[in-house]
């Protein structure tokens, strides 16, 4: 089911949006790269039943739709536990488990959404309007939730019978659709919550076409078919291991032997080799997110928590930040680090998306000497030593090596400290750095890729950062379902925010996935997350 307009809702510019940015070609140094997401089982003869292996460039962390921030972890979770909404290929929001895209009241504040009936949850527990509102209420006010702010401002969440689900709330709010495509959507058995309560990531259950079975941690996470699943004869493979392989030469050297089937993160620097391989398939897009630098400009207590000052020229002064950025030559870097793979950005807004304009996507010339005048101006001493916390994989190694030796002509010395990317994520909520290598794969609507990040007070505001108007101009954009308001509105946000720089975006990854040609149904769109649940070995192999 297509995505029908709706202004209110702006679901017409989010299907623009992801439509837009994962255009058939992108242009590199490299030269053209051309988009495949993968194809659909549909008519091909394939074989029922095995086992798939996927290779995970890095540990998912609790498996709490509530709670989760990793990507690795929508990686699972897309197997084992539904949506609300979905998005397809092609950028249209489509029902998962609601039956119809919502309807809102005229004055916004009103937004129902009809779900399924007579479906079970992978423990028999009876899927209803009252399971869904059990869900969007814990996502809404759980003390950990990094939900909340996604949800925007919901006053109230009842269930109208066993297949309608109500939303009030205190002022409209455009991203709603597009926010339950995601975590936010996803919908937990309340017999499960019930029962482990804060643990239930240990063992999650969800609706989906697999259930989780079992987690060693560091090493793997294996999903089972569930015979509950609603579409059941759709789903092909006995199980799904998630294998943990951080180290890209060994991710590459499993795929080629066969001893994993696909493998999320390929290297740049291995994937021109691999795509030589007969044996293996390239899936390939543009990226909805952005990677970059967050710096600790008032994180003290925690994500979420009121800011506190932080006695650092880092953290105090906006010159000093200004100048890191003046310091990076976005371009030059990714086109030498990841062989013209990837591509430069200064802001959060994709580009050539319907809320992309020159405002909000225009990036400011690479300046090392007006760098070093910013800090002679703040009263620093050159170099000015910044830590930095970066994920211990090669290619984040790569990036932070190049960039150490890029901003010392800038006056700065990059101290890098290698980390694991669970410990990473950690100190992200906790406000334990000074800065980090870390990004965000991005949402169909910009307020889930902005918002959460710069607005005061929410459990997604790692930096620590606080803008009264960012606040308020973030906050009119979502209230409107008008395309060309909220883009103006997210370039007059972005305006400021490379202003005070609490969050230095510095590139875009083109989203590598690699499968053998033993299997079919593996499917990869621009919101990062790669999709095995219908996927199958084709009949004859293994």
């Amino acid at each position: 089911m297509l995505v029908r307009l709706s202004k209110l809702l702006g679901l017409t510019a989010v299907a623009v949006v992801l439509a837009s940015c994962a255009s058939p070609h992108e242009s590199t140094r490299n030269g053209t790269h051309a988009d495949d997401f993968g194809t659909p089982v549909g008519t091909q003869s394939v074989k029922s039943g095995g086992d798939l292996v996927m290779g995970l460039s890095s540990e998912p962390d609790r498996l709490d739709p509530t709670t989760s921030s990793s990507l690795f972890t929508r990686y699972v979770m897309s197997s084992i536990c539904e949506k609300l909404y979905d998005n397809d290929s092609a950028g249209n929001l489509v029902p998962q488990l609601a039956t119809a895209l919502p309807t809102v009241s005229p004055d916004g504040l009103t937004v129902t959404i009809p779900v399924r009936t007579g479906i079970k949850f992978a423990d028999g527990t009876a899927f209803d309007a009252a399971a869904v509102q059990t869900s969007l209420q814990r996502h809404l006010t759980a003390k950990t939730s990094q939900r909340t702010s996604e949800m925007g401002p919901i006053a109230a969440i009842d269930a109208n019978g066993p297949g309608e689900v109500v939303l009030h709330f205190k002022t409209p709010f455009a991203p709603i659709t597009a926010a339950l495509a995601d975590r936010a959507g996803m919908i937990m058995s309340p017999a499960e919550l019930a029962k482990a309560g804060d643990n239930f990531g240990d063992s999650p259950v969800c609706v989906g076409p697999f259930k989780f079975a079992k987690r060693v941690p560091q090493t793997s996470i294996v999903v089972e078919r569930d015979p509950n699943y609603y579409d059941a004869a759709h789903v092909h493979f006995d199980s799904i291991t998630y294998r943990i392989m951080v180290d890209a030469n060994i991710r590459a050297a499993n795929l080629r032997s066969g001893d994993i089937q696909v493998a999320d993160y390929i290297s740049p620097q291995d994937v021109d080799e691999l795509s030589k391989n007969a044996q293996l398939r390239l899936l390939q897009t543009r990226s909805l997110g952005y990677m970059g630098l967050y710096l600790n400009v008032g994180n003290v207590d925690g994500a979420g928590k009121p800011a506190k000052p932080i006695d650092t020229p880092l953290a105090k002064d906006p010159r000093v930040r200004q100048a890191l950025s003046l310091s990076i030559d976005r371009n030059a870097m990714v086109n030498t680090v990841f062989n013209g793979w990837y591509e430069g950005t200064c802001s959060p807004i994709v580009p050539g998306s319907a809320f992309a304009t020159p405002a909000g996507t225009d990036c400011a010339a690479y300046d090392p000497a007006r760098s070093k005048q910013l800090l002679t101006e703040a009263g620093v001493q050159m170099p000015y030593h910044v830590k930095l916390q970066v994920q211990n994989s090669q290619d984040r190694m790569r990036y932070a090596q190049a960039l150490q030796a890029e901003i010392a002509e800038g006056g700065f010395a990059l101290d890098i400290v290698p980390t694991e990317y669970a410990t990473l994520l950690d100190a992200q909520k906790s406000g334990a750095y000074e800065a980090i290598l870390l990004g965000w794969s991005g949402r169909l609507d910009p307020d889930g890729t902005i918002s959460r990040f710069v607005t005061t007070g929410s459990s997604g505001n790692y930096s620590g950062y606080s803008s009264p108007q960012v606040d308020d101009l973030l906050g009119q954009a979502a209230r409107t379902g008008d395309t060309a308001k909220r883009a103006d509105l997210y370039a007059q946000a972005v305006q400021i925010i490379q202003k005070d720089n609490p969050y230095l975006y510095t590139y875009r990854e083109r989203l590598l996935t690699m499968h053998t040609t033993k299997v079919t149904g593996i499917e990869m769109y621009p919101d990062g997350v790669v999709r095995l649940g219908k996927a199958a070995f084709l009949a004859g192999n293994g």
